[in-house]
């Protein structure tokens, strides 16, 4: 299991603190440190089952600053996947990935059901 997170995100913080809760063994990954790559982000989009965009950070500095809430909808999925491996400011947090399941941000409820 590959847990990817910024580490001064508090619902990073929150999201390990419940893995190590539960006993979830994982391997640790910064996302600013080891951004993901486009082949990362396209295998584990296409596990997700979510929309592209779930994958981007919309809360963060460098999303606004590059006004990606305009350009998002005329971008092609490869465009917004080669944009998503080019920072890992970019892409939302945190991501576990598992054989089967890939989960983006941090619902504990929906964690619970899936893991």
């Amino acid at each position: 299991m590959l847990f990817i997170q910024y580490p001064p995100c508090s619902t990073c913080q929150k999201a390990k603190k419940w893995l190590d809760e539960k006993g979830i063994v994982y391997t640790d990954r910064h996302i600013k440190e080891q951004n993901p790559t486009y082949e990362e982000l396209k295998k584990w989009y296409e596990k997700s089952g979510l929309p592209l965009k779930k994958f981007f950070n919309t809360s963060g500095l460098l999303y606004k600053q590059l006004n990606l809430k305009e350009k998002l909808p005329t971008m092609t999925e490869e465009e917004q996947l080669c944009l998503l491996a080019t920072d890992g400011m970019l892409v939302k947090r945190p991501i576990l990935v598992t054989e089967n399941v890939v989960l983006v941000g941090f619902k504990p409820a929906e964690w619970e059901k899936l893991l």
